[in-house]
């Protein structure tokens, strides 16, 4: 008995393990350490449709949601399995550094990576004229100032530079290109658009978009849709045009507005953002129309929609949570909710249970945002692939390229021979936007109005400085001594702003946005009897005709960035002038959108020496 039973014993165990190797092995093959959708040699396609049949509706849910990192924890991105975070306009870790923006974001990488399944998140940011929300990158001119370079290897550079150096802190979702085309450059984001001609913006930010996204980093086309067309006095949120009413058809819509879309579409864009504005007084954030039939119908945009910052809260609606079912039902894949992410969540839930959102778009916008993350490679590397960067962050290689956008952006606009100067000469330099690295780059630096912040550059003063040292020049700042000069060189310009808070009706030089010294500044160098050079440091167009003809070159800077030596070396005659105007220059502000009566300079115009 003892001998069979221990051959039984024998036996039983044999079968045990048998069995236990067998069901590892079943586990192995269909458990997590298996899965399709974590293995790199599988097509994007087939790794998302393995994912979404592993999620839960919470999953599911999570991942449709955008929060503020200063309303996130990242233990509340693993508990709720948050899919995307952002840094609003002033919104950095406490070193706003490389260092500390990458150990940032691996936080919140960690936390998702101990998540049930593992599902990284998309880390946005408003990176709208180079890394410009962290301290001491290199900042370019904004876009109006690139559509009057007009420069296809240019922006391909300036997207390159753009992309290293958010690899180097972690970020991978970029919120740009804006490819609104600019018709009232009263509007308060004028600056953000390349130009007032449609096929410079489907160009130039077709361009920008391959490049950027070749670095693994998702950029984003907005704000859809005709966001620059709004009419005056149909703003919203106190506002005069901002967040404004585009009247207009259908057929216009398409034949204008809706071609640097498709454009974008062509470039593989992987994300599109929903604008504040509306069309024919229907908010765009709620247009089905728009989002669902145009953009992924017609269109055939892949990728994923996002709202704009809270822009849900624009819809009519009773509540919030019928203004979440009525964007999401729209066609809005992820919400970006900033402060109220939990509510969002709570909101969605309820409407799948109570099946005013089908499962069926749920399924589809987390599959649309899947597969933006497995196509950037973000499963693999989280925080960007740092092997892309070529130059480090803030190199004297990214500075040059800034530094050839200023000198290919700006405008001469006149000139009665005074320029190039001689670099051996004296020269008087004044006006308000003479020394400020913050008014050079405007808004959306460091902060989301600027507010005239510094973070490090050249300025202006400093450029012509370290060329007339080198040169025997003298540089004068002292009005007591001014009178010494052969020429003074004024610097006027705009105070910074960003979106509605930029509106401004007026556009005279002491009025509105303009600086409060310009007058003063300009008043001053007259009465010194000496050739005056003007440049203007701005996001638009001012009204300058009742003062043109008191100097003797002027000079258009839009807001240059960073790199302000660039436009005293084209002054010194170190290049040539290339910018042409991308816009329409008014003589007044009475006829506004720019009337054919109303032309000071017209589109294309830009003189040389």
């Amino acid at each position: 008995m003892q001998k069979k039973g221990k051959r039984i014993l024998s036996l039983f165990l044999s079968v045990s393990f048998i069995l236990a190797v067998g069901c590892d092995k079943v586990n192995k093959d269909t458990g997590l350490e298996k899965a399709i959708y974590k293995d790199k040699n599988y097509t994007a396609e087939k790794r998302v449709k393995d994912l979404i049949n592993r999620m839960n509706i919470d999953e599911k849910i999570g991942q449709m949601v955008q929060a503020e990192r200063g309303s996130l924890k990242p233990a509340e991105a693993l508990k709720y399995n948050i899919g995307s975070v952002l840094s609003g306009g002033g919104s950095t870790p406490t070193d706003n550094s490389p260092k500390g923006w990458t150990e940032m974001i691996k936080q919140y990488q960690q936390s998702e990576t101990n998540t049930r399944l593992g599902i990284p998140i998309i880390y946005g940011v408003d990176a709208v004229h180079g890394h410009n929300i962290v301290k001491d990158a290199v900042v370019f001119p904004h876009n109006i100032g690139l559509g009057a370079a007009n420069d296809i290897k240019l922006m391909k550079d300036i997207a390159s530079v753009t992309a290293e150096e958010m690899l180097s802190t972690g970020v991978t979702y970029d919120f740009a290109p804006c490819i609104a085309v600019a018709k009232d450059l009263r509007w308060g984001r004028y600056y953000e658009g390349y130009g007032e001609d449609l096929e410079l913006v489907k160009k130039l930010s077709s361009e920008y978009i391959k490049q950027l996204q070749s670095y693994g980093i998702a950029a984003t086309a907005k704000h859809f849709i005709a966001d620059g067309g709004t009419s005056w006095g149909t703003g919203d949120s106190g506002y005069k045009i901002d967040q404004g009413d585009a009247k207009i058809k259908e057929e216009d819509l398409l034949k204008e507005e809706m071609l640097p879309y498709e454009e974008a579409i062509k470039s593989g864009v992987k994300s599109v953002m929903v604008s504040f504005s509306s069309i024919n007084g229907v908010k765009n954030h709620s247009n089905k129309h728009l989002i669902t039939d145009l953009l992924k119908g017609k269109l055939g945009f892949k990728g994923f929609v996002i709202s704009d910052w809270e822009g849900i809260h624009h819809i009519p609606a009773s509540n919030f949570k019928e203004q979440v079912v009525t964007a999401v039902n729209s066609g809005i894949d992820m919400l970006m909710e900033p402060n109220q992410w939990k509510e969002t969540i709570s909101a969605l839930k309820v409407a799948v249970d109570q099946g005013k959102i089908s499962k069926e778009r749920i399924d589809d916008a987390v599959t649309r945002i899947l597969m933006v993350k497995f196509d950037l490679g973000l499963f693999e590397n989280n925080l960007g692939d740092s092997n892309l960067i070529k130059n480090g962050f803030a190199s004297t290689e990214h500075k040059k390229v800034a530094e050839e956008a200023v000198m290919k952006s700006m405008v001469l606009l006149k000139n009665d021979g005074i320029l190039p100067l001689k670099k051996n000469s004296k020269i008087y330099v004044n006006g308000p936007a003479a020394n400020s690295v913050g008014l050079q780059c405007g808004g959306w630096t460091i902060d989301w109005q600027g507010n005239e912040r510094q973070t490090s550059g050249v300025t202006i003063l400093d450029g012509f400085k370290n060329i007339a040292s080198s040169n025997g020049g003298t540089i004068i700042t002292d009005i007591a001594k001014a009178g010494e000069a052969d020429v003074t060189v004024v610097v006027i310009g705009e105070k910074s702003y960003a979106e509605g808070k930029g509106d401004d009706g007026d556009l005279g030089l002491d009025n509105g946005m303009a600086l409060e010294k310009n007058i003063e500044a300009l008043n001053q160098a007259k009465k010194l009897n000496k050739p005056i050079v003007t440049i203007m440091v701005s996001g638009r167009p001012r009204i300058i005709s009742d003062k043109l003809k008191d100097w003797a070159a002027f000079i258009e800077a839009w807001l240059p960035g960073t790199e302000g030596e660039g436009i005293a070396k084209v002054i010194y005659g170190d290049e040539n002038f290339k910018g042409k105007l991308s816009v329409t220059w008014p003589k007044n502000n009475s006829k506004l959108p720019i009337e054919e009566d109303n032309v000071l300079f017209p589109i294309g115009y830009g003189l040389k020496y």
